[in-house]
């Protein structure tokens, strides 16, 4: 760890953060107190819960979020800490839910809803505001 002037201490290196347990939570890179690099999120079963990547302490490039029992939740990516890019959402069933594009963290263009089977069942329009 590196310590500043005023004593307080910035958080720098790798990192394996915990839950209150001890369980492994989450395992990435500090730079000048910013998360950093690739990161990995975990459940309290274990398994993973989120991967992907911050720079300067914003969420950058491809995420993927996983539900408990190991089937994709949602996929999208990110520039500047905001979502952008097309994103995707899935069912428990690991089927599509919902897919489309965000531009600055708005829902952008045409978005695609899909019913439990995987079929498209209807679209959305969205207008940046």
């Amino acid at each position: 760890m590196k310590t500043t002037r005023s004593s307080a201490t910035i958080k720098e290196g790798q990192c394996r953060e915990t839950f209150s347990d001890g369980t492994l939570a989450a395992v990435g890179r500090y730079k000048d107190g910013k998360k950093t690099g690739p990161w990995k999120y975990y459940l309290r079963n274990g398994r993973l819960k989120a991967t992907g990547r911050y720079a300067h302490g914003q969420l950058v490039g491809l995420w993927k979020w996983y539900r408990e029992s190991g089937k994709p939740l949602q996929v999208g990516t990110f520039k500047k800490g905001k979502q952008s890019g097309l994103w995707k959402r899935f069912r428990p069933n690991g089927k599509p839910y919902d897919a489309g594009k965000y531009v600055d963290g708005k829902k952008v263009g045409v978005w695609k809803l899909y019913d439990e089977s995987g079929k498209l069942s209807r679209t959305t329009s969205h207008r940046p505001r």
